[in-house]
């Protein structure tokens, strides 16, 4: 053993030859005991997370019936983590006054400025707390096929009801590209796909949501082009809800709308589900209208998070590059709340003007 450790303890080599078996022989046993058996070895096919045939799998159809559909906001802590206990307030107050179902992780959930982590968490904390008195539809699209796939297999392996995708964003792609993207993440389970051209820069024209429509776990589309393509997709037998509060009534009543996914219900649920569920009224709708307007003052979260921290549902902590609205809007919302009437908004404080520095924002959580 002097021999092997001189030179300050460095084996060499022609004493660890002279050690060790011969090394062909040696490696041809090694590998023969480390083989994995063959039928396990399946190259360049993919393996699902989980079975298909799973228990408590959502139906299709079961999804095409809901009519009131909430894009949930996600609140924080001052720190910018989750505010969990705030949250689970918000899905309550969303079941109790009449939400069929909640999108988590959406744009107005803010699931842009979430990891994949978070995201995925926050879609099982949802399910494993209210998954059995409202459906779970989780937000796992994104621009990324690879990331689409891999956040639609995660999502439905915590239980989620459905997901919703996006059509690639930035990036866009060709109608032959869209097909195909789509076509990559509905065989994992009922999908709803969500059209918004000002967001994603690219309309999802038609003839590909026909294209897709042959896939039997397309539940339907979220559409925020306006009434007529929401007729169009009615006429031709397609579930569609509209992606836009302002327009929902009369979608719902005149242009064959299932529903509405919308970003008002945070605020008034029971209102909109009146809208939704009562029968043509046009005289609530101009009665809600102003308030669709401010909400969208800014581009969809601000004024919902802005409204909700005023509500004193939240906190008033915004993530980066989101900031409250401006004080005179502020005061607005105030008002709107008044003529509206308080007891048809969430939550039970006064509502109350903040100030610019009672609002935290967070740029690194």
């Amino acid at each position: 053993m002097a021999t092997l450790l001189s030179y300050s303890g460095c084996l060499r080599e022609s004493a660890l030859k002279s050690l060790r078996p011969n090394c062909s022989d040696y490696q041809k046993r090694r590998n023969a005991k480390l083989r994995s058996p063959q039928a396990a070895v399946m190259p360049n096919f993919h393996l699902p997370m989980r079975s298909f045939e799973v228990k408590n799998r959502t139906s299709v159809e079961d999804i095409k019936s809901l009519r009131l559909i909430t894009a949930i906001k996600t609140p924080y802590l001052p720190d910018g983590r989750f505010d969990l206990e705030a949250y689970d307030d918000l899905v309550n107050m969303q079941i109790e006054n009449g939400a069929e179902g909640v999108i988590v992780g959406g744009t107005t959930g803010e699931g842009q400025l979430m990891s994949w982590d978070e995201h995925i968490m926050l879609i099982g904390h949802t399910v494993n707390c209210f998954g059995g008195s409202i459906k779970v539809i989780g937000n796992t699209g994104s621009n990324s096929t690879r990331e689409a796939i891999h956040a639609t297999e995660q999502g439905f392996a915590v239980g989620m009801h459905a997901a919703l995708h996006i059509n690639p964003y930035y990036g866009k792609t060709s109608p032959e590209g869209l097909v195909s993207h789509f076509s990559s993440v509905l065989p994992m389970g009922p999908a709803i796909i969500y059209n918004v051209p000002s967001r994603t820069g690219q309309d999802i024209p038609p003839p590909v949501i026909y294209t897709v429509a042959q896939s039997l776990n397309l539940v339907g589309i979220k559409e925020c082009v306006g009434n007529d393509r929401i007729q169009e997709y009615a006429n031709n037998k397609i579930v569609v809800w509209s992606g836009n509060d302002d327009q929902c009534h009369d979608a719902r009543w005149l242009h064959g709308a299932t529903g509405v996914i919308s970003v008002a219900s945070n605020l008034i649920p029971g209102l909109m589900r009146e809208l939704i569920f009562g029968g043509m009224n046009p005289s609530l709708n101009s009665k809600v209208m102003p308030l669709i307007e401010w909400l969208f003052y800014e581009p969809n979260p601000i004024g919902l998070n802005t409204a909700l921290a005023q509500l004193g549902v939240v906190r008033p902590v915004f993530r980066l590059p989101y900031v409250p609205l401006p004080l005179a809007k502020r005061v607005e919302f105030v008002n709107l709340v008044k003529d509206i009437g308080r007891e048809n908004f969430v939550g039970k404080k006064d509502v109350q003007v903040l100030n610019d520095d009672d609002f935290i924002l967070v740029g690194r959580y």
